[in-house]
């Protein structure tokens, strides 16, 4: 029998991006030298659905922002925006419509441009689902949970006022909806809490690295650019795609730490997966902006979270 030809093999380079790697090294290069400790646990609790989901009342909890036209540019390709930041839950009631965006946190700005909030809220396609009895229906309020690199803060406040408002609302499952990197480890924190205080969970997310570092109940995995865990942009059949699929990974997982990687594929080419952070192709010129930028925008974070507090 025939030995396959290596030219049959997917490029070396055709791999989930090594988020958390890439993320120390970017920060290393433009001059921070203590590296981020990302949230890592080796086991995860797990609670089995306790009823069909054509009875359940399914939250959706997200890492977007309402848009508030008075915090800068906010819209499609807008610049890393700290001022739109929120650095408290918040809620927002699934029988309106909401505008919800995602300038504030670092998605993959050049191979996609926010322009579809279908491929990072995915209420529309709930509400559909409830309509067609696929779910019982979409909880009162969906929820945000704040991007916090603090593991403390998530865990001991953000986590815990999410599960607060979930039992108010009588929810048995949620979906949670990342976008930049720590928004996954935020999101997949958030999950481990509500499911170890008895509501089943699964994650929408496309940083498979930094999710299963944290050690997540349910996770779908979407190989796509951040921003799009939802699916593609402009695509209802990916997104209705995507969300079925995170609905059979919540019904069927047998145990914890069950990943599932969608079939889906951003595009035959996977060249887009090397630029992310890529400091390889970062002249030092490039990183020194980019240094200022940063630098710039976490001062008005700053501002921003004390005044807040």
């Amino acid at each position: 029998m025939p030995v396959p030809s290596d030219d049959r093999f997917a490029p070396d380079d055709d791999a989930p991006i090594p988020y958390m790697a890439r993320t120390r090294e970017y920060y290393a290069a433009i001059g921070y030298s203590t590296p981020y400790r990302w949230a890592h646990y080796v086991e995860a609790p797990f609670q089995p659905l306790r009823k069909p989901l054509a009875q359940s009342r399914i939250a959706l909890i997200t890492t977007a922002a309402p848009f508030d036209p008075s915090k800068g540019d906010q819209g499609p390709g807008a610049k890393y925006n700290g001022g739109a930041k929120f650095y408290s839950v918040y809620d927002g009631d699934t029988s309106k419509t909401h505008d919800l965006r995602i300038s504030h946190i670092a998605y993959d700005r050049v191979h996609t441009s926010a322009e579809d909030s279908g491929t990072w809220f995915p209420l529309p396609q709930l509400l559909r689902l409830a309509a067609e009895k696929r779910i019982g229906e979409v909880g009162p309020r969906f929820f945000g949970a704040p991007t916090n690199r603090s593991h403390r803060v998530t865990n001991e406040t953000d986590a815990p006022e999410i599960l607060a408002r979930c039992r108010d609302d009588g929810v048995d499952a949620a979906v949670l909806v990342p976008n930049c990197p720590v928004c996954h480890q935020t999101i997949g924190l958030v999950a481990r809490h509500l499911e170890a205080n008895g509501i089943p969970t699964v994650v929408m997310g496309c940083a498979k690295d930094i999710v299963e570092h944290a050690a997540v109940p349910r996770f779908l995995f979407s190989d796509f650019p951040l921003g799009n865990s939802a699916g593609k942009p402009h695509d209802v059949p990916s997104q209705v795609f995507t969300l079925e699929l995170a609905l059979r990974v919540l019904e069927t997982a047998p145990s914890a730490q069950t990943t599932v990687q969608s079939p889906l594929r951003w595009s035959v080419d996977p060249a887009w997966k090397r630029d992310y952070n890529n400091v390889a192709a970062l002249s030092a010129e490039e990183l020194a902006r980019r240094r200022r930028e940063f630098d710039a925008q976490k001062e008005i974070a700053r501002t921003l979270r004390d005044t807040a507090a």
